[in-house]
């Protein structure tokens, strides 16, 4: 049985310079917080030290690489661990949703509204000139900041609990984004970014 119901489309969210569509709730059969928990209790979280404008940093979240390739990030290479049984149908289910193929996945675990993700773009050479990323997002919703390089526009969007998120064409080019820290109390939050890596 799929875990997922994928039957609903992505709605496109008009963008310049780019290609952006949402999804507010993938169907589940069991409760996304019996996922989240499963997802926080079955991954190999790493506490990793980033290089950024030439100064190292901790990275303000816990992270995990799985899937077929080694990727490389901001003075980091990761080496992958395998998918696990339930990362397989999450990815089988985003696959059908979006309509693109994949064959990694960053996990971003979120502890509490401390944990953040600074501005940037996902534009790794072996991504591709143009990748498709899709982010699925359980447990507290976070606002999700998009910012066009050129002009400067900003863009927020709420990641909810079990909402998926596609970003694709030139969209990396063009535009940044990020999450920043929250004052409010918040709870967990676990951020799957399917990629494939050439």
């Amino acid at each position: 049985m799929d875990l997922f119901d994928s039957a609903a489309t992505m709605t496109p969210i008009p963008v310049e310079d780019g290609e952006l569509s949402f999804l507010a709730q993938l169907a589940l059969p069991i409760p996304n917080d019996e996922v989240l928990a499963r997802l926080i209790a079955e991954t190999a979280w790493r506490s990793d030290v980033i290089t950024l404008w030439g100064k190292r940093y901790p990275q303000p979240r816990l992270t995990a690489w799985h899937g077929e390739k080694t990727y490389s990030y901001s003075g980091l290479t990761l080496e992958p661990l395998p998918f696990t049984p339930l990362q397989r149908e999450i990815l089988a289910a985003v696959e059908a949703a979006t309509g693109w193929r994949f064959n990694s996945v960053l996990l971003n675990y979120y502890r509490d509204g401390r944990d953040s993700m600074g501005m940037h773009s996902d534009n790794e050479p072996e991504l591709g000139p143009e990748p498709a990323i899709a982010s699925l997002s359980f447990g507290a919703t976070r606002t999700f900041i998009l910012q066009n390089k050129l002009n400067k526009l900003r863009l927020q969007l709420a990641l909810s609990d079990g909402s998926l998120l596609l970003m694709a064409g030139r969209l990396q080019t063009n535009w940044s984004h990020g999450i920043n820290k929250s004052a409010r109390l918040l709870g967990p939050r676990v951020n799957l970014t399917f990629r494939l890596i050439e």
